[in-house]
């Protein structure tokens, strides 16, 4: 199977490797051509224990590679994840998520193939359904599901805990092998149950 990590940061890192660790072909990519130069060296952007470690077994292995290219990674994907920024924007507080719909739109862009885009940037209720009109508009005729898979990831232990757990998606028209060859639990149900639960963690009720 190969996933395409939209975003080398904290998210994308962590779960990039311990995918490829569960044995997919894992691309990170990311616009900051200073940071994928640095993974491709063996420099890590973060520090997060056994990280680094994780990161150079599964490099040696042929199953995690980083990339500035994503209109090259795309085509080849069987699942894609967003997960780059979502700051907050100045003044009303709310999640900046022009990241994540340009991120769809690029997708869109250059998706060959069905595939399965997973959200996993922190977002609010409703984005999952965003980044499907985004790609929808961009290419009518792709043919692709959308998933919300919100990371809940906590410093200091996001590598042993992404190594199993619950992991909570929810997919439109997804084949449920798809999503069950990458989560090693699976907890289906309407795509925003998942966006919902993030946002009960950070008390945004």
């Amino acid at each position: 199977m190969k996933v395409v990590m939209i975003g080398a940061g904290y998210v994308g890192l962590v779960s990039g490797a311990c995918f490829a660790e569960f044995g997919a072909s894992v691309t990170c990519v990311d616009v900051v051509e200073e940071k994928i130069d640095a993974l491709q060296r063996g420099v890590m952007p973060i520090y997060e224990p056994g990280l680094d470690q994780l990161v150079e077994k599964n490099v040696a292995a042929g199953r995690l590679s980083f990339s500035t290219a994503l209109a090259e990674e795309v085509p080849l994907a069987d699942i894609i994840f967003i997960a780059v920024g979502t700051p907050t924007r100045r003044g009303d507080g709310h999640a900046d998520l022009s990241y994540v719909y340009e991120a769809a739109k690029e997708i869109g862009r250059h998706l060959q193939g069905y595939t399965v885009i997973v959200n996993k940037s922190t977002v609010p209720v409703g984005t999952a359904r965003q980044v499907e009109r985004l790609i929808d508009e961009v290419n009518p005729e792709a043919n692709f599901s959308v998933a919300s898979n919100p990371e809940f990831l906590r410093e200091g232990a996001a590598v042993e805990e992404g190594h199993g757990g619950p992991v909570r998606a929810a997919l439109r028209g997804a084949p449920l092998f798809v999503a069950v060859l990458v989560f090693h639990e699976l907890v289906v149900g309407c795509r925003v149950d998942p966006e919902l639960g993030k946002e009960s963690t950070r008390g945004h009720f």
